[in-house]
């Protein structure tokens, strides 16, 4: 199988994303693989980026955000998380999983050892307000259908609390 073909179409307007580790494997189980997706994603804020909605699983985020350039933000994003959450990795000697990502590694990827995002975020233009909310509907309850929380505001990592009306972790932009 090839490349992703899909693309931002509109890099400055809003895009639902998602962001999947390599082969479903579940890394952000623990609170120190999480915060570090949150300590990128909060610079990239600093430095322009909009986040309307989100949730991490276990294995893959779902975003919807923009930005001046949300391809490179998206490219930055990927490059240092997958960096830093290696090291994490390597620091805790969890070969497990590092067997994994070296395993799975995508041939093409021969200047490192371990491949820890899959290629592509496949990036949807979110053209309207209806699709807006039809996509935030669907990041919000993404862990409710996988039977985690009952009620949406209650999985921690996620913006489905600011929607609520609580504080979430990330800063979240609900005007659109």
């Amino acid at each position: 199988m090839g490349r992703s073909r899909y693309r931002f179409i509109h890099p400055d307007q809003p895009h639902f994303m998602t962001l999947t580790v390599l082969h479903w494997i579940p890394v952000f189980t623990r609170p120190a693989t999480v915060e570090i997706l949150f300590e990128s994603l909060r610079f990239l804020v600093n430095e322009g980026l909009t986040i309307h909605a989100y949730v991490i699983l276990e294995n893959h985020l779902h975003l919807i955000a923009q930005s001046q350039q949300l391809d490179r933000d998206i490219y930055r994003l990927k490059s240092y998380t997958a960096r830093e959450l290696i090291r994490l990795l390597e620091a805790n000697r969890i070969n497990t999983i590092l067997d994994q990502l070296a395993f799975y590694k995508k041939a093409h990827k021969s200047d490192r050892a371990y491949q820890f995002w899959q290629e592509g975020v496949h990036p949807e233009w979110i053209q309207s307000e209806e699709m807006m909310r039809q996509k935030i509907e669907y990041i919000h309850l993404n862990p409710v259908k996988r039977g985690y929380v009952e009620q949406a505001e209650h999985w921690r990592y996620s913006s489905a609390r600011d929607y609520a009306g609580q504080s979430g972790l990330l800063p979240v932009t609900r005007r659109w």
